[in-house]
C-alpha cells in the first residue's frame, strides 16, 4: 500500500508496510555539487507531481570500509549527486503529536549513510516513534578545513536537515517541539556537539560513544588540508580541490587518515589532530564552533535539552582486534601512541599498574577506549548535569567473535531493535540476545517519548550508570570508577 505526503517541496510518495510507512530518499537540500560544492547547504528544488519515495537516496561519496570492517560494518555505496537526503518512518502519516528520533550515523567523519540496514527504523515507527535517518557530506567534502569555503559543512548539512524536520515533520504525524537528535561514533560527536551549539531544533539528545571532547583547531586542520593538497598537486583551498571529483581525492583522504589513526603524531598533525586521531572532524572555526563542545556544555550550552549519553565497555577492541594489530603490537608502542593522543604519562603508568597482565594490544585498547570514549561521556555527563537533566548508560554484552568484548558499534543493533540484520560474520553473532535488544531499544523510545529512559539520573556525586548486558542488566554507580579517577 502507499501513501502521499505534503511537504514544503512538493509531494512524496512512501510504501506501508505492516502499520509503518516509510519514505526514503527525500531530499533536505540541494546537490552538493557543482557551484554549490563546498558550499553551505541550500534549499532543494521544488518539484511538481508525486516524488516516488520508496527506495533509499544516493550516499554521499566515501571510500569502502577496508577488510575486515566492510564485512563488520556494512556501508552501501549509492551513486548519485542528490546525496544530502533523509529517510522517514512514520507509525500514521495521517497522525499528529508523535515524538520524532533523528538519527546521525557515525563512520569517522569518512563513512556511513541512513541507509545502512542497521538504521532502519520501522521498528521505532512501530513503537509510536516517527524515525528520521540522514545523510550528510562526508571526508574532504564535508569536513577539510579549506580557505574560501565554509568550515564544518557536514555540520552544516546536519543542522539543515533538522531544520527541514521542524518544517515538514508534522506532515508525518511528527511533533517539532518533541524532536531527539541521536548518533553513534562520530555520530554522537556531531550530537554532542549540535547539543553546544544552542541550536534550538531539539528537545533531546543521545550521545552513542562519542562524546564532546573531539574537534580540531583551524590551525591543525590547515596542517591536514595541507598534506592532502601536497600529494594531490593542488593548492590547499577550496578552489584547488574543486579542480578534482571527489573519487579523485578520496584515495588520498583514505591514506592520511590511516597514517594519522596508525601513528598520532602531534608535531606532524598538531595536538588536537592526533588527540582524535581523526584527520577530519569539526573544527573550531569561531563562527559555527568556538571552542570544544564538551567546554561550551559545562559552560551551560543545551541546558533546555535532556541528555542521555554512554558507551561500550571495549569501545576501541573493534579497531585493534579484528586486524590483527593487537598481537603484533611491541611493548614500547603503548607509551608512544598514547602519549601522541595526549594522554599524560602517570595516566599510562597507572594502566599498567592497575592492568598487569594485559597484553600490550588489550592495554593499548583499554587506554584508548577511556581517552576517547569513556572519560569524555564522563565529562559531557559532569558537565550537562549542572545544568540539565543527564543519564548515563554502558553497554557491556561481549560479542561471541573472538576477542571483539564488548566493543564499538555492538549496541547498534539492539537500540535499532534490528537483530534481523545481524547474521554470522556480522559483531553480534547468530544468535544475539533479544531481550537485551528489548531492554535497550525500549529506554531509547522511553527516553524520547516521555524524556525518562527508566533509571536514576547522572550526577558528578553518585554516577549512576545503567549497565546493559544479557544476563542482568543493572543500574551501577561509578564502573570503572579507578581508571577514572586516574585522569583527575
Amino acid at each position: 500500500m502507499q501513501a502521499v505526503v505534503q511537504t514544503r517541496y512538493g509531494k512524496v510518495r512512501g510504501r506501508a508496510d505492516n502499520g509503518v510507512t516509510a519514505f526514503l530518499g527525500i531530499p533536505y537540500a540541494a546537490p552538493p555539487f557543482g557551484p554549490r560544492r563546498f558550499q553551505a547547504p541550500q534549499p532543494p528544488e521544488l518539484w511538481d507531481g508525486v516524488r516516488d519515495a520508496t527506495a533509499y537516496g544516493p550516499t554521499a561519496p566515501k571510500p569502502g570500509y577496508p577488510r575486515p570492517f566492510d564485512v563488520l560494518l556494512p556501508d552501501p555505496e549509492i551513486p548519485g549527486e542528490d546525496c544530502l537526503n533523509l529517510n522517514v518512518w512514520t507509525p500514521d502519516p495521517g497522525g499528529s503529536g508523535m515524538p520524532v528520533m533523528v538519527w546521525i550515523h557515525g563512520g569517522a567523519f569518512r563513512n556511513g549513510s541512513g541507509a545502512v540496514p542497521v538504521y532502519n527504523g520501522a521498528n521505532f515507527a512501530r513503537d509510536g516513534v516517527v524515525c528520521v535517518t540522514i545523510n550528510y557530506r562526508l571526508g574532504v567534502e564535508g569536513f577539510a578545513h579549506l580557505p574560501g569555503a565554509p568550515a564544518n559543512r557536514g555540520l552544516l548539512d546536519q543542522i539543515a536537515a533538522l531544520e527541514w524536520v521542524r518544517d515538514n515533520i508534522a506532515a508525518f504525524g511528527g511533533d517539532p517541539g518533541r524532536v531527539t537528535v541521536f548518533g553513534e561514533s562520530a555520530g554522537g560527536m556531531s550530537v554532542s556537539t549540535l547539543l553546544s551549539l544552542d541550536l534550538g531544533l531539539f528537545r533531546r539528545a543521545v550521545a552513542q560513544s562519542g562524546a564532546g571532547g573531539v574537534a580540531q583547531t583551524a590551525e591543525d586542520a590547515l596542517l591536514v588540508t595541507k598534506e592532502m593538497a601536497a600529494r594531490l598537486g593542488v593548492e590547499p583551498t577550496a578552489e584547488g580541490f574543486a579542480r578534482l571529483a571527489p573519487a579523485e581525492i578520496i584515495p588520498v583522504q583514505s591514506a592520511v587518515a590511516a597514517e594519522v589513526a596508525a601513528f598520532p603524531d602531534p608535531n606532524r598533525w598538531g595536538a588536537s589532530t592526533a588527540a582524535g586521531g581523526m584527520s577530519l572532524t569539526p573544527v573550531i572555526d569561531g563562527d559555527l564552533l568556538e571552542r570544544r563542545p564538551e567546554e561550551a556544555v559545562a559552560a551551560g550550552a543545551g541546558r533546555d535539552v535532556d541528555l542521555l549519553t554512554g558507551y561500550t565497555t571495549d569501545e576501541f577492541r573493534l579497531f585493534l582486534m579484528p586486524t590483527g594489530l593487537a598481537g603484533a603490537l611491541p611493548p614500547d608502542a603503548v607509551g608512544l601512541v598514547a602519549a601522541g593522543m595526549g594522554v599524560p604519562p602517570h595516566v599510562v603508568d597507572g594502566y599498567r599498574d592497575r592492568h598487569a597482565g594485559l597484553a600490550p594490544g588489550e592495554l593499548l585498547a583499554t587506554i584508548i577506549t577511556d581517552s576517547l570514549f569513556r572519560i569524555p561521556a564522563n565529562r559531557l555527563a559532569e558537565g550537562h548535569a549542572a545544568h540539565a537533566p543527564t543519564w548515563m548508560y554502558e553497554f557491556a554484552w561481549r560479542s561471541p567473535r573472538p576477542d571483539l568484548g564488548a566493543c564499538h558499534a555492538l549496541e547498534l543493533g539492539f537500540v535499532f531493535d534490528n537483530l534481523r540484520f545481524e547474521d554470522t560474520e556480522g559483531m553480534a553473532g547468530p544468535n544475539p540476545p533479544q531481550r537485551l535488544a528489548d531492554a535497550m531499544h525500549r529506554a531509547w523510545v522511553d527516553f524520547a517519548t516521555d524524556g525518562d529512559p527508566g533509571w536514576q539520573r547522572f550526577d558528578a556525586d553518585a554516577r549512576h550508570v545503567k549497565v546493559f548486558d544479557a544476563v542482568a542488566d543493572a543500574v551501577v554507580r561509578d564502573p570503572h570508577g579507578d581508571d577514572r579517577k586516574l585522569w583527575g
